[in-house]
């Protein structure tokens, strides 16, 4: 700790900084972990190895799922499973689940169909009246794509719990 003009100034390697908490690496691990393995898992069932997949939303695992898990998991094993910031990021996790198997799982539906419509479009309107339009179909997640995101979060959360205390 330094201080300058008698206040107290805590470089960022010191313990009241948020790169010392346990939640906080988790949850990076959580997305990072579950960001690199996609263009791998993807290989196994595919036969078809993109690198692109890394930097995507979507696919197998669920990052959103696995870095709120990871979060999640490792506030209740630093601050107790009944503390009252557990009960809020438990309640977090679950509506970011459900978002990402719905809202964004549909979303990802109808950009499919509006890209299909778009193709349509522009044969029929083949003098230029129409610029067809493509948008992003791979936005939402499957249940067992966020299911493994949880494993994969909870997993990691409890690793970076007990290499960090």
């Amino acid at each position: 700790m330094l201080a300058i003009n008698d206040v107290q100034v805590y470089p960022l390697a010191m313990e009241n900084s948020i790169f010392s908490s346990i939640p906080f690496w988790a949850g990076v691990a959580g997305v990072m972990i579950a960001q690199l393995l996609k263009p791998f898992i993807h290989y196994v069932a595919t036969k078809e190895f993109n690198p692109r997949l890394i930097f995507i939303n979507g696919g197998m695992p669920s990052s959103h799922t696995s870095g709120i898990c990871a979060i999640t998991t490792a506030i209740g094993m630093t601050n107790g499973f009944a503390s009252d910031i557990f009960v809020l990021s438990f309640a977090i996790s679950m509506i970011i689940m459900n978002d990402a198997m719905n809202v964004r799982l549909e979303t990802g539906k109808q950009a499919q169909l509006l890209n299909e419509w778009s193709e349509v479009l522009e044969e029929l309107f083949s003098d230029k009246m129409f610029s067809r339009q493509h948008f992003k179909t791979m936005v939402g997640h499957t249940i067992v794509q966020v299911f493994w995101g949880l494993i994969l979060g909870v997993a990691i959360g409890i690793g970076v719990f007990y290499l960090m205390r």
